[in-house]
């Protein structure tokens, strides 16, 4: 089964690249979505998070993530006590929904990571694959989301390796900034492509 590593930084238009390779039939793990899950009422991490940022409790048995985003892109030790947490734990998910999707013999999944170089889930990836788009766009798209100002995007994207960094470092680059329809169609020659290589030694 070959592991296909999806990543870009924000704004990039990663999340639409998933649901793309998902049309392709190709099953994806969002990392996400299981932080969120990990957060919220009963996840396995607010215990120990909420030992970490104690007023980041949202008072309905999960974790306020705003409150805990807005601490440690100013605090790296802080930080690091976060990812000390919850990168084990989604590694391990990670870890048990590829052993099912091998059991179910699917050719192909797909690691939906954006800190993927940057926690070294590359190593983890027989391919990897970024998402990118113009620097203009991805800051038009970024400060379109509520909530985000010019001080915040660039927080989150210092703590980030950049997008040309990425690009140099993927097997694969995806653009973003040319509409759908080209997106699609590269993702689609994309797993073609990969399918036909095979799996490699990582």
């Amino acid at each position: 089964m070959i592991r296909l590593g999806l990543t870009g930084s924000i704004a990039m238009g990663k999340t639409t690249a998933a649901e793309l390779l998902r049309q392709q039939g190709v099953p994806v793990h969002d990392s996400d979505a299981v932080v969120h899950r990990l957060l919220a009422s009963g996840g396995e991490a607010v215990e120990p998070v909420l030992a970490l940022f104690p007023d980041a409790d949202d008072g309905q048995g999960g974790v306020n993530r705003k409150i805990v985003g807005a601490q440690v892109f100013h605090d790296e030790d802080k930080r690091r006590q976060l990812e000390a947490i919850i990168h084990p734990l989604v590694r391990h998910d990670r870890e048990s929904w590829a052993d099912l999707m091998d059991d179910e013999d699917h050719p192909m999944i797909v690691y939906d990571i954006p800190l993927l170089f940057e926690t070294g889930a590359q190593n983890y990836c027989d391919y990897v694959v970024v998402i990118s788009a113009p620097e203009w766009l991805q800051k038009t798209r970024a400060l379109g989301r509520p909530g985000m100002t010019t001080d915040r995007l660039d927080d989150i994207l210092a703590a980030q390796i950049s997008d040309a960094e990425k690009c140099h470092l993927a097997d694969y680059v995806i653009p973003s900034g040319f509409g759908l329809s080209v997106s699609k169609w590269y993702i689609a020659r994309m797993v073609k492509d990969i399918l036909l290589r095979g799996k490699t030694d990582a």
